[in-house]
Order: C-alpha cells, then structure tokens, then sequence
C-alpha cells in the first residue's frame, strides 16, 4: 500500500522530503522454537530473515513509523490497506477487524500520573498473521520492551505463536489499567473530602475527573466483546486450550475493570449532586441568616420608629404652646399647663398602647 491511499494522513502539509529521518524501529526478532535467533536492524531486514527459516515467526514493533515503513510491510505481509491507514492517522477506538488471515487490533493503554493526577492514554495498533506479529505505538504506553522479554522467557509460551503474543499484549495492557483504577479510587476519596469540606474548587475537579473516567471507559468497556469474540473464535483458528484459558482470565480482568469503571462514573454523578445539595444547603442557610438578620433589623427599626413617635407627640404640644402668639386663650387659662401637660400624657400613652398592640414594642 502506498502512502497517497490514506487521505486523512495526506491532510499533513508536511511532504515527506519535509519530515526529519528518524529511526522507529524499537526491536526486530525472529523466532523460530519460542527463541530469538535473529535481530534485523530493519523491516526489509526482518521480511527477508523471516523468508529465510520457515516455520519462524517474526515480531516487528515500530514506534510511530513513517509512511514508507509501513508500506514496506504491508506489500510483504499483505496487510489491508484500511488498516494501515488506520495504523497511520490512529486515534482510532479500540477494536478488531479481521482481514482474510490478519487480524488487526487496536488497543487504547492508559497509565495513571502521580504527580498530575492525571490519566495518560496511549494507542496500540497491532497486526496479527499467521507467521508475523507487527506493533505500532504512537506513545510511550504501553511498554511492550517488558512484554517481549517475558516472552522471551517463557519459550513454551512463544512456542505458539502470534496468538501468544497477542495474548502477552492484551495481558500488559489489561494489567496497567490496575494502577489506574487505584489512582483514580484515590482521586474519588479525595474529592468526597473537599465535598464534604465545603472547598469550593471540588466542582471543578468532579468535572475534570469525570472526563477522564468517561475516556477511560470508553478505552475499555470494547475489550469485553473483543477478548469473548477471541476465545468464541479460538477453536476456528486452533488455539492452544492452555492459551484459551489464559485469554479468559484476561477477560475476567478487563471485565473487573470495566465493572469499576462505570461503578466511578456513577460515584462522580453521585458526588456532584451531593456537592451540589451541600452547597443549596449552605446558601439556604446563609439565606435563613440573612432573613433573620432582616426581620431583627426591621424588629428594631420599628421600636425606634415607634418610640420616635411617642417622643414627637409632647414635642408637638410643646412646640405649638411655644410660639407665643397673643391670642392664644390657654396660655393665660388658669389650668393651660396642667392641661398641656396631661393632653401630651394621654397622646404618648395612646401611642404607646397602639404600638404595643400591634407588636412594635
């Protein structure tokens, strides 16, 4: 396959002559018997050391590969041109596709950062055949350096084949979800404390966690259907029933994952619409302050009110007898002051009484 045949990729400005030459073969080796008896420095290499021992298997990872790389394997090993070209764009959902005798797997890694607090997701594409194993990472997870060398170490296990390998990688990538779901546990608790705490960043970080959770599931809850289609198809393509087993415990595991990872994403909506009760809670309360604060205020407000209005009557009477006008009889009535005096008694005491009736005092 040529690299004009994939239209996404060709969206680059980039032309190849442009790209700086790099090196994207991690490691080559062939095996023949479940050991390495080759080490091709290249894919050409590898294609014409594999050609050269038959009943071998060769296993090619590649990190990022240029077009022509991958094109070079895909003329030798007959690869499907719309999986290469999935190979090359990536960011492609988790999934399998089979293509006569290749199978074409694409597996989403993830690791969990301690320092960030944060889910780091990579991308696996992996191309299975009857005599080969070829690896496309566009990530630093997984590591499949680890991967190789367990094999490497179980020659039994090699013995049988690409289906092994595949088996190796499904269990890496299953395996590094654990410290994942264990950080993000963490995470879950720790919000439930700043919930509970009233810090008001937890909002932001239930959202932002919520993202991850959704991303994670998305990498994960696939693999459930993909490893049950691997061992329902297991006796089709004669794999060993000691690798079938080892496929379901896998499967057990991913199942595990993918159980607590929507148990998470429930928690998260949980936890939101308990921060979001506290909070109504909280500003209700704040709210019930401030009307009692109010209805205190308006209780002293009418007590001054009402005081300010006993007290203005004898001013009133006061300020009228005050003005000295000459024909005014009761200033020269002989009971004028005991007069004023009592109508300013009676005017405060009816006053009074009124307020006090209507609870302003």
């Amino acid at each position: 396959m040529k690299a004009e045949h994939a239209p996404e990729h060709s969206m680059d400005p980039r032309s190849a002559d442009d790209a700086p030459a790099r090196e994207s073969v991690v490691d080559n080796a062939i095996y023949l018997g479940g050991r390495r008896v080759d080490s091709p420095p290249s894919v050409a290499a590898a294609i014409t050391s594999l050609r050269s021992r038959p009943g071998a298997m060769a296993w090619i990872g590649l990190y990022r590969p240029e077009d022509t790389e991958l094109a070079k394997a895909s003329e030798e090993f007959g690869l499907h041109e719309l999986a290469v070209e999935d190979a090359i764009v990536a960011h492609q959902r988790p999934k399998a596709d089979r293509y006569g005798q290749t199978l074409f797997v694409v597996l989403r890694a993830a690791r969990y950062l301690d320092q960030e607090e944060k889910v780091e997701f990579g991308e696996l594409h992996v191309f299975i055949g009857p005599d080969f194993v070829l690896t496309v990472r566009h990530s630093e997870a997984p590591d499949l350096s680890r991967v190789r060398r367990r094999m490497e170490s179980n020659p039994d296990l090699l013995r049988q084949g690409p289906q092994a390998v595949l088996y190796a990688i499904l269990d890496a990538v299953v395996d590094g979800y654990a410290p994942v779901v264990a950080g993000l546990q963490n995470d879950i608790d720790e919000i439930e404390v700043q919930v509970f705490g009233g810090d008001p960043a937890a909002p932001r970080r239930i959202y932002a966690l919520s993202r991850e959770v959704i991303e994670f599931q998305r990498a994960t809850s696939p693999l459930v259907g993909m490893l049950d289609g691997f061992i329902a198809a297991s006796p089709k393509y004669g794999v060993d029933e000691e690798l079938q087993s080892y496929l379901r415990d896998v499967s057990d595991h991913a199942i595990t994952v993918t159980e607590r990872v929507a148990v998470f994403r429930q928690m998260l909506q949980d936890i939101l619409i308990v921060n979001s009760t506290l909070v109504s809670q909280a500003q209700n309360e704040e709210m019930t302050k401030l009307t009692a604060a109010s209805i205190a205020q308006g209780d002293e407000v009418k007590k001054i009110s009402a005081w300010a209005a006993i007290l203005f009557a004898p001013t009133l009477v006061g300020t009228i007898y005050g003005m000295n006008f000459d024909h005014m009889p009761e200033l020269h009535w002989l009971v004028g002051y005991p007069f004023a005096v009592v109508l300013m008694g009676v005017v405060c005491l009816t006053l009074y009484l009124v307020f006090k009736r209507r609870d302003w005092l």
